[in-house]
């Protein structure tokens, strides 16, 4: 008689370890993706679905801390998406504009500290220096089993600068948008979705990962492709101060000053510098790459930038090379350490953005941008 109940026990035991084992293996099924010859791993909603990442994340709160430019985005993404969403947020600007957001003032936004108090998935999307500042103040809500989600690897990296270092018994995970949270936020909107990495730094539970492939499918992604806290952190860093943001800025005005230089124009300098580019062909090789775009220029235009392209990478490398190690070693981190945590950092900063939008190129650009036929309405 005592057999039978041992059975069924034992057949239940197996019964639900095949289950575990099961789920298991269904949760880490990935795409295999050929990107230029080497093959990557890589996350989408067909593997991941949506329906799967509110199923793991349905018991937490996610608390969004901070709501600069990661923060709306992220934070209204995954409302929209159906998940326990509070905002953490100082009194400002800021927090004005998550009440016009739809965040209600004790139910749904609060203080900072309070925020971090409610969540059990505590989303750091602070200012790099923002997160400096609060850590002292927050790590001691970060009880064992709670869940730190960043969106940049930097406070983590570098946190022999930052003095970031979080707890042993919790879990550290990031996804990192590749974009601005605006631009996160404007494609979710319109069915579309931004790539994202991610990365685990720290997995206490033993379900970091799930948990944080689940929060990149809430969140939008496009698709998501594993890195780590210091790849994600050093290349982010080199992409924005080179291709991104700085090396283009720079190559823009340089050509920009030649042909003025030369009597050109304004209007005929910005077009042949930024408006065709930005307009014209940048949609070209967004579409279907690069070659796709020289295949639709003249002949003449295709010549002429195949035989420049190499001179113009051998005379760039250097520098990208000298930007790199200057990212790696940390010096670049520190720059913005010191640099973002002065005091006045804010006014200084919108004067530097006040004397590019008063350059002559971008004013130029303002009257461009009234003559296009969409906006002559």
């Amino acid at each position: 008689m005592l057999l039978i109940p041992y059975l069924c026990s034992t057949f239940s035991y197996k019964i639900n370890n095949l289950n575990h084992s099961w789920l298991a293996k269904r949760s880490t099924i990935m795409a295999q993706m050929n990107f230029g010859g080497v093959t990557e791993t890589v996350v989408t909603s067909k593997e991941f679905s949506l329906e799967k990442a509110r199923e793991v994340l349905g018991n937490e709160t996610i608390a969004v801390i901070g709501y600069g430019i990661q923060g709306p985005g992220q934070a209204g993404n995954l409302r929209d998406n159906g998940f326990n969403v509070i905002v953490g947020q100082r009194p400002g600007k800021t927090y004005e504009k998550a009440v016009a957001d739809g965040w209600e003032p004790g139910k749904t936004l609060f203080s900072i500290e309070e925020a971090v108090q409610k969540g059990t998935i505590i989303c750091m999307l602070l200012s790099d220096a923002g997160q400096i500042a609060v850590w002292p103040k927050i790590k001691k809500y970060l009880t064992p089993g709670k869940t730190l989600y960043y969106s940049h690897g930097f406070a983590i990296t570098w946190n022999d600068r930052t003095g970031v270092v979080p707890p042993k018994d919790i879990d550290v995970i990031m996804v990192a948008p590749k974009g601005s949270g605006t631009s996160l936020r404007t494609m979710f909107k319109e069915g579309r979705g931004l790539n994202c990495s991610y990365a685990v730094y720290q997995d206490a539970t033993g379900h970091a990962e799930e948990k944080t492939i689940a929060f990149g499918i809430g969140i939008g992604a496009g698709y998501l492709f594993k890195t780590t806290f210091v790849k994600e952190a050093t290349s982010d860093l080199t992409g924005e101060r080179g291709s991104l943001m700085g090396a283009i800025e720079g190559l823009l005005e340089a050509q920009y000053d030649v042909l003025r230089e030369h009597g050109h124009s304004p209007s005929e300098a910005f077009n042949e510098t930024v408006e065709e580019l930005t307009q014209s062909l940048m949609p070209l090789f967004a579409e279907k790459g690069m070659d796709w775009m020289y295949a639709n220029c003249s002949t003449t235009a295709q010549r002429g930038a195949l035989d420049w392209a190499p001179r113009f990478k051998s005379a760039i490398k250097p520098v990208m090379e000298w930007l790199y190690l200057s990212v790696k070693t940390g010096q670049e981190a520190q720059i913005s350490i010191d640099s973002n945590s002065k005091e006045g950092y804010r006014e200084g900063l919108n004067k530097e953005l006040e004397a590019m939008r008063n350059m002559e190129m971008w004013q130029a650009a303002v009257t461009v941008r009234k003559l296009r036929p969409e906006n002559e309405k």
